[in-house]
């Protein structure tokens, strides 16, 4: 046989082979994903020091082993710098945009940017009944959870302050300036 003979199949072949393979190397569309539920708070009352808010239609996570993945995530962020207003780590946190921040990503939980409505959408909790990834709230400027964190176990708390440094810290509960200035123990998990 000569060369020519096989000339043609062999172009053929190969316009049919290179016809597959581009309908293999483009991209199926992309598959839209919902947005995460958007947790909208209804306008309660400002709350007095010896009552936390409380609230029927409470947000709960789906499921609570997200409470210990939210701690996980928590850790994985200290060092991060606070920026007052901040919602995402490479811009910088503030407490509650460190939280809702957190949950969205671990449970796809958006929570309010706001301390104070994140805790009119959680539960409280007692301390002897606090586990990790609960919510804990200060009176840090005057007013009724004016800053928050994560408890992270054993004593210990994950936050963004805008003190010492200005970076995601952990802190113990029971000493220090944050232990006079605890205001709530809240909580997102379902089983308390």
């Amino acid at each position: 046989m000569t060369a020519g003979k096989f000339r043609l199949p062999l172009r053929a072949l190969a316009l049919a082979a290179a016809t597959l393979l581009a309908g293999c190397g483009t991209l199926p569309p992309p598959a839209s994903t919902p947005e995460p539920p958007v947790a909208r708070p209804e306008p309660a009352p400002v709350p007095s020091p010896s009552r936390p808010p409380q609230n029927a239609a409470a947000l709960q996570l789906a499921d609570d082993s997200h409470a210990q993945d939210a701690v996980i995530y928590a850790l994985g962020l200290i060092g991060n710098h606070y920026r007052f207003g901040g919602r995402n780590p490479d811009s910088g946190l503030d407490c509650s945009g460190m939280v809702s921040w957190i949950f969205e990503q671990v449970a796809g939980l958006r929570l309010p940017h706001n301390a104070a409505q994140i805790a009119s959408l959680s539960r409280p909790v007692e301390r002897t009944a606090l586990k990790p990834g609960d919510l804990v709230f200060f009176n840090t400027n005057g007013k009724h959870y004016s800053h928050m964190g994560i408890y992270a176990g054993e004593g210990r708390f994950i936050h963004a302050p805008s003190t010492r440094g200005k970076y995601v810290r952990t802190d113990a509960l029971d000493s220090g300036w944050f232990a006079s200035r605890i205001s709530g123990l809240r909580t997102l998990r379902r089983d308390i």
